[in-house]
C-alpha cells in the first residue's frame, strides 16, 4: 500500500466513526496489506484526529490472551491509541447511538509518571508507573466483522487499522501502587444486567500485565513513538468481549482491587 492508500483508508474509517456506518474489510480491498501498512493507517487516523483537536491520553494493548491469538491465527498482541473523547466516568451511561456495535472488556490500567523508552524492561515499567487501577475498555468496530458477499471475516490487519477496535475507556475510582498487588492474580467477575458473563485473571495477559506494557514500549519504538508521563495504558483484557446492546448495564468486580461500572442507553 502507498501513503496515499493509508490516508484514504484512514479517512474512510474516520467517516465511518462519525456516521456510524461500517466500511468493508480493508484486507479484502487491499489483499497486499501488511502489518506495517495497518499501523501506518492507524497513524494516519491518529494524525487526522489530532488535526480535529483531539488529544492523546494513552494507549491500549489488545490480543494479549492465547485464546484470542489462536482465534485470529497470530502470535503477537496489537495496540491502539486512546483519545480524550474516549474517556467515560465510572458509572456513566453511554448515550444511545454513540457506538455501532459496542462491547466491553475488563483490564488493568497503568497510569504513568515517567516515559518508557524502546529498551524497556519490567523494572523500567514498574519504576515509571504512578498507579494501577481497574478499568473497562469499550470496543467498537468501524469495519464489518464479516463480509456479506464472501463470508470472509476481518483479520488482525483490519483491527489494527481500525485503531485496534478501541472506542472508550472507564477507570475505576481505586488507585494502587503497582507493587501492592500481584497483578497476575488480580481478576474480575464481569456481569451484564446482574448476570455473570465472564471471569478472568491478570495472568491471561502475557502471563503478567507488566510484560504487556513492556511489549507496548518496544512496539512503539518501531514507529517512532514512546509512552509518555501521564498517559493511561490499558494492558489487555483477560476476558472475552461482552456484547453491549442498548439497555446494557455492566459491573466489573475486581474484588479488593476495586470495581468499574458502565451502562449503555
Amino acid at each position: 500500500m502507498t501513503p496515499t492508500d493509508h490516508a484514504m483508508a484512514a479517512a474512510t474509517l474516520l467517516e465511518a466513526e462519525k456516521t456510524r456506518e461500517q466500511i468493508g474489510l480493508l484486507s479484502l480491498a487491499h489483499p497486499e496489506i501488511t502489518m506495517d501498512d495497518a499501523y501506518a493507517i492507524q497513524s494516519a487516523l491518529m494524525a487526522a484526529k489530532l488535526a480535529e483537536g483531539r488529544r492523546v491520553i494513552g494507549w491500549k494493548i489488545g490480543l494479549t490472551s492465547k485464546a484470542m491469538q489462536y482465534a485470529l491465527g497470530i502470535d503477537i498482541p496489537d495496540s491502539g491509541v486512546l483519545f480524550d473523547d474516549m474517556l467515560f466516568e465510572n458509572g456513566a451511561t453511554v448515550p444511545a447511538g454513540r457506538f455501532i456495535q459496542p462491547r466491553i472488556e475488563a483490564e488493568i490500567a497503568f497510569v504513568m509518571k515517567a516515559p518508557v523508552g524502546p529498551d524497556a524492561t519490567r523494572a523500567d515499567v514498574l519504576a515509571a508507573t504512578e498507579y494501577v487501577a481497574p478499568s473497562i475498555e469499550i470496543l467498537d468496530t468501524r469495519i464489518q466483522r464479516v463480509d456479506a458477499a464472501t463470508g470472509k471475516a476481518r483479520t488482525v490487519l483490519d483491527t489494527i487499522s481500525d485503531n485496534a477496535a478501541n472506542a472508550g475507556i472507564v477507570l475505576g475510582a481505586e488507585r494502587h501502587a503497582v507493587g501492592d498487588f500481584d497483578l497476575r492474580w488480580v481478576g474480575a467477575i464481569t456481569a451484564r444486567g446482574g448476570e455473570v458473563e465472564e471471569t478472568g485473571l491478570g495472568a491471561g495477559v502475557l502471563n503478567d500485565p507488566v510484560e504487556s506494557v513492556v511489549w507496548l514500549a518496544r512496539r512503539m519504538s518501531q514507529y517512532g513513538q514512546r509512552i509518555e508521563p501521564g498517559e493511561v495504558i490499558l494492558s489487555g483484557s483477560f476476558i472475552r468481549p461482552v456484547e453491549c446492546p442498548s439497555g446494557t448495564e455492566i459491573h466489573a468486580d475486581f474484588g479488593p482491587f476495586g470495581s468499574v461500572d458502565i451502562a449503555f442507553a
